[in-house]
């Protein structure tokens, strides 16, 4: 019986922790449709967080590589006081991107809805 009991509590705090990341990215990410990103990346730093694999099989044209695994160490590359427009595959990692972007200080934070995977857009791929 305990062990029931258990698991529905860390199913239950399970539940309420990706409640409160899901409200917290909302407030400090812009999550916009292809339409409204396309309209304001060409204005701001476009980045893909995805691995450099996923970039050079096909990418937004224009936009620069810094992979979500080394963001931390190549933060310095993208400036706090421009705009900053994320994707990666599906929206997680930018989504993650976003927050860590955030706790250093950047504030104009937007990520494509559905990631790369959604896009119809322009794109480059390596030949």
């Amino acid at each position: 019986m305990t062990t029931i009991y258990t698991l529905l509590i860390v199913l239950v705090a399970f539940l309420v922790y990706s409640v409160v990341m899901w409200l917290y990215q909302r407030r400090i990410v812009k999550t916009v449709n292809q339409d409204e990103f396309r309209q304001g990346y060409r204005k701001a730093q476009l980045i893909d967080v995805r691995e450099p694999n996923e970039y050079e099989a096909g990418h937004v044209l224009g936009a620069r590589n810094i992979p979500l695994s080394q963001l931390k160490m190549r933060k310095s590359e993208i400036r706090s006081d421009k705009p900053v427009y994320l994707y990666c595959q599906n929206g997680m990692r930018s989504g993650r991107a976003a927050q860590f972007l955030h706790r250093k200080g950047y504030k104009d934070l937007t990520q494509l809805e559905g990631g790369f995977k959604k896009w119809t857009g322009r794109i480059k791929a390596k030949k």
